[in-house]
């Protein structure tokens, strides 16, 4: 009666399937009890159409004729997706794990001729990935490949018992797999987000190819796009102008792609001149120049049967978060912008009125691409903001704040509208899959083994050798030896981690020994006053132990240099306060010093005041920044100072500081960024960064203070 119970309840499931796409099971408490053998191939053969009455012989003496299960073991084992234990033994009141059912799951798209043959690979990043059984491996590729499993969180589990509440989305997972002879099985884009030049990281391109590749082989129409920070963010890119990237992204077949903020790092000429090298599209409908589009606002593919428009959108932030001057003619004009406004009209107009036009056009699909992010700091700008105030778009492709969130939120006319985002470094591959039928989801291929792809699989294909040919060049000199470290040198909380246990940044919020450092650097290599390193100009840390040339371009790869100014206290005072103005939120200019120590009173609100484009205005009201000392003593706010710091900070209001403008620069151009912190390391500190900066909170130069005094 056991199993006659079981299975109607498995035929329920099916029938509701049949029905209503994504109800789980729900019966009598039984949802968490494993789930057999011989139940889950009755289910796969109820769904076939095959089912027919009567006894059935098997090879196996565990599955009498007569028994319930008699007759899907013997339609399953004449397909060729059973063959039992191998000792004349089936085991159908065996739990069924994952693996067994991607196997059995994968022989019947075989036998329907429905699943790839030959040689392709889908790699597979779960940290579990090595457990899976050697005959298990290409059938949990597939599966995984083909949105039947997903695993849990970084895990897959593959000899995990699966229970009746697994088993729905599962087999809905099956059933949208399967189509009709001859008909499309379906489109697949796949994307990308703030690579930074991580091209031999997490999946790499080289693992992008062969994801691409594999959903070729199994039928999918395949498009890739590319959401923006693509080109920046490692030596590769830093030492070529970005230029290695692009010739890389050409080689891989992207068909579209956004500017993301970082995109403009070298220049307003430099990234035109990439922008017409490429042999994909640069699209955004919100990027213009004295108030024309650069580029178009959309793109519009054929593929699987349906036209796709594709509309960009960048952050307005970028003007602050890459070099304002940048985006300026030679008289200090804006002549570049992101139609940036307090109340982010235009960038919603722009994307609604692209949205429409593709439309018009015929479009059967709009998905947006947008390096909008998730910050409460981006507003009114960020992905929701521009969501909720649109309408008559499918799914929203996003970066920036390099976060893997997905969500679904409503549209302006309350439409539930999912929004992707993929993360960093290749970590992850998004995909959109717009099915026959038109349905659009959004979700991730996920790499989280702390190995790259390339290097995991031994992956040899086109991608593994153009990675290796953009990179032998650069690897002998970034491998040289510029000092070592006793401590380790961080931007990250040494003890706090995110949700998903990752740690979190500090570096723009907070001290830290690495900010202290580069601030010192900056410091003795110009012999001034006082020294200030933005937050944002600090990506990586530096481990314990050898630190290479590569090491330092990793933490400082935007070219920069170091130069000297002569400002007031009062400026001083101005630029701690902007610097500060989102604590305890991230911001990209917050000031690491040197020379100097400061509070920041975070309960209170910041009284700094900006202009339409994001930049620094006054202040007014009681500050948050208190008791400045330079040298130790009270800041002088009417005498003068020199000021070492970065040309993006002192001479290009980057991060918005408008403060130093038209400020005395007494040393211009004195060296580039990393050769400071060489110079300072090697010289000053005799190759050696010791127990001074072995604090990760740094040496106590900033204090935040979240609560007023008691009275």
């Amino acid at each position: 009666m056991k199993h006659r119970k079981r299975l109607s309840l498995l035929l329920a499931l099916i029938l509701a399937l049949s029905l209503f796409s994504g109800h789980a099971l729900a019966a009598d408490g039984e949802t968490e009890a494993p789930l057999t053998r011989g139940e889950f191939l009755t289910a796969l053969y109820e769904m076939s159409g095959d089912a027919a009455p009567g006894e059935s012989q098997t090879a196996f003496a565990d599955v009498p004729p007569d028994g319930a299960f008699a007759p899907a073991i013997r339609w399953a084992m004449d397909r060729g997706i059973v063959n039992g234990y191998g000792n004349g033994r089936f085991g159908p009141d065996d739990p069924v794990t994952l693996e067994q059912m991607a196997v059995m799951l994968y022989r019947s798209a075989l036998a329907l001729d429905q699943a790839p043959r030959g040689d392709w690979l889908f790699p597979l990043g779960f940290l579990d990935a090595d457990e899976i059984s050697p005959w298990a491996d290409k059938a949990v590729q597939w599966a995984v490949m083909n949105r039947i499993l997903s695993g849990t969180g970084q895990r897959l589990m593959p000899k995990a018992a699966v229970t009746e509440e697994q088993l729905a989305p599962i087999l809905e997972g099956w059933t949208d797999f399967l189509v009709p002879e001859g008909e499309s099985r379906g489109t697949v884009i796949l994307y990308t987000s703030d690579v930074h030049c991580g091209i031999d990281k997490g999946f790499g391109y080289a693992g992008l190819q062969e994801v691409r590749d594999a959903l070729i082989a199994q039928g999918y129409a395949v498009l890739l796009v590319d959401d923006g920070d693509s080109i920046q963010g490692e030596p590769v890119g830093t030492m070529t102008k970005g230029e290695a990237i692009l010739g890389l992204m050409n080689r891989l077949g992207y068909s579209a792609a956004i500017p993301g903020n970082h995109e403009f790092d070298y220049g307003m000429e430099q990234f035109l001149s990439l922008a017409g090298m490429a042999d994909f599209a640069y699209i955004s409908c919100n990027f213009t120049c004295r108030g024309e589009q650069v580029f178009r606002p959309y793109v519009i593919r054929e593929l699987g049967g349906k036209r796709i428009a594709f509309v960009g959108v960048t952050t307005p932030q970028t003007i602050i978060t890459s070099t304002p001057g940048f985006f300026q003619d030679e008289t200090g004009e804006f002549i570049y912008g992101f139609l940036q406004d307090e109340t982010g009209e235009g960038v919603y107009s722009a994307v609604q009125s692209a949205a429409d036009e593709a439309r018009a056009e015929g479009a059967d699909h709009v998905i947006l691409m947008g390096h909008l992010g998730n910050s409460l700091q981006s507003a009114p700008w960020n992905y929701a903001d521009v969501i909720s105030h649109t309408r008559g778009i499918d799914a929203v492709l996003d970066g920036h704040s390099h976060d893997a969130d997905q969500v679904v939120m409503k549209n302006a006319e309350g439409v539930p509208t999912p929004r992707s985002a993929c993360g960093t470094k290749l970590a992850n591959i998004g995909w959109c899959f717009i099915a026959p039928d038109g349905k659009v989801s959004t979700g991730l291929y996920t790499w989280s083994d702390s190995v790259p792809a390339p290097e995991k699989l031994g992956i040899d294909n086109e991608m593994a050798r153009a990675v290796a040919e953009a990179t032998e060049a650069l690897d002998r000199k970034l491998g040289e030896t510029v000092a070592v470290s006793t401590v380790e040198l961080t931007i990250y909380d040494p003890a706090a981690t995110d949700a998903g246990g990752k740690p979190i940044r500090m570096i723009r919020r907070a001290e830290t020994n690495l900010g202290d450092l580069c601030a010192d650097a900056y410091l003795d290599q110009s012999g001034a006053d006082i020294a200030i390193a933005v937050g944002g100009s600090i990506r990586a840390n530096l481990a314990a132990g050898d630190i290479t040339l590569r090491d330092i371009l990793t933490v400082h790869p935007f070219g920069n240099y170091l130069c000297v100014a002569e400002v007031t206290g009062q400026q001083i005072l101005d630029a701690l306060e902007w610097g500060a103005r989102i604590v305890p939120g991230e911001c990209g200019g917050f000031l690491q010093v040197s020379g100097l120590t400061y509070e920041i009173h975070s309960y209170l609100p910041s009284p700094c005041l900006s202009d339409e484009n994001g930049m620094f205005l006054r202040v007014e009201g009681e500050r948050r920044v208190k008791n400045v000392l330079v040298a130790g003593e009270p800041i002088d706010l009417s005498g003068t100072y020199t000021l070492a710091g970065l040309d993006y900070t002192l001479k290009e209001n980057g991060d918005g500081f408008t403060v130093f403008d038209g400020v005395p620069v007494l040393r211009d151009g004195i060296k580039l960024d990393h050769q400071v912190l060489i110079d300072y390391m090697a010289g000053t500190l005799g190759g050696v960064v010791g127990e001074a900066y072995a604090d990760p909170c740094g040496q106590g130069r900033i204090t935040i203070v979240d609560s007023p005094a008691e009275p």
